[in-house]
């Protein structure tokens, strides 16, 4: 056997043994990249009540304007998502608004939709847990929210709201206020709530801890 065969041999397996080392470690920085890009859409999907990004349609969109129109104040949007409302808001009846949202992924392109629609100065937007947001400093609240999650986000509003703010849910109603109008039907529904005077607050706290010791 002639003396390079050997050789050969093992420079071919130094070579394979390279070759595995790189596959693995591409492979692995593949999976921690992807782990990356899909960490923000699957953690809202582990909370107790999940606010899924679905994109408001242009008649939801014009019906929230059309409850903001003749509002002042500061305005903020929970669960902003692609930041439409946000931006809308800012561009057609002249409110500063903060969109709300937990993936920062859609609260940067948020960011650059309004710096193309020249409004960045009044439409902002921050990645955070809507929970955890004092409601106090807003005078006009708009939700697109779930069903299973408009109980408890009424019961934020009764502490944090401002007594002269205002709220506009979108898809599902809040289950105890009563709306002062409504806009639009179906999926397109609008309500437009105002704060409920102290006797009523009174009265939905005494119902609920009555229903509690039932």
């Amino acid at each position: 056997m002639p003396w390079w065969t050997g050789e050969s041999d093992r420079s071919n397996s130094k070579r394979g043994r390279k070759l595995g080392l790189v596959l693995v470690g591409l492979t692995g920085g593949a999976a921690v990249a992807l782990s990356v890009i899909a960490a923000p859409f699957v953690t809202p999907a582990l909370r107790k009540v999940c606010l899924p990004y679905v994109p408001a349609t242009n008649e939801q969109v014009n019906n929230v304007l059309k409850a903001l129109r003749g509002r002042s104040g500061s305005l903020v949007d929970l669960g902003s998502g692609d930041g439409r409302i946000v931006v809308a808001a800012a561009r057609e009846v002249k409110l500063k608004g903060v969109g709300v949202e937990l993936n920062p992924w859609l609260v940067w392109y948020s960011r650059w939709a309004a710096w193309r629609s020249g409004v960045s100065s009044s439409a902002s937007f921050i990645a955070q847990d809507l929970w955890k947001l004092n409601l106090k400093q807003y005078q006009n609240v708009v939700i697109f929210g779930v069903e299973e999650m408009m109980p408890a986000l009424e019961s934020k509003l009764v502490q944090e709201l401002q007594p002269d703010g205002c709220v506009i849910a979108c898809r599902f109603p809040l289950p105890s206020w009563k709306p002062v109008v409504t806009f639009g039907d179906g999926i397109n529904t609008v309500w437009l709530y105002t704060r409920p005077g102290i006797s009523y607050l009174k009265n939905e706290i005494n119902n609920n801890v009555t229903h509690d010791d039932t």
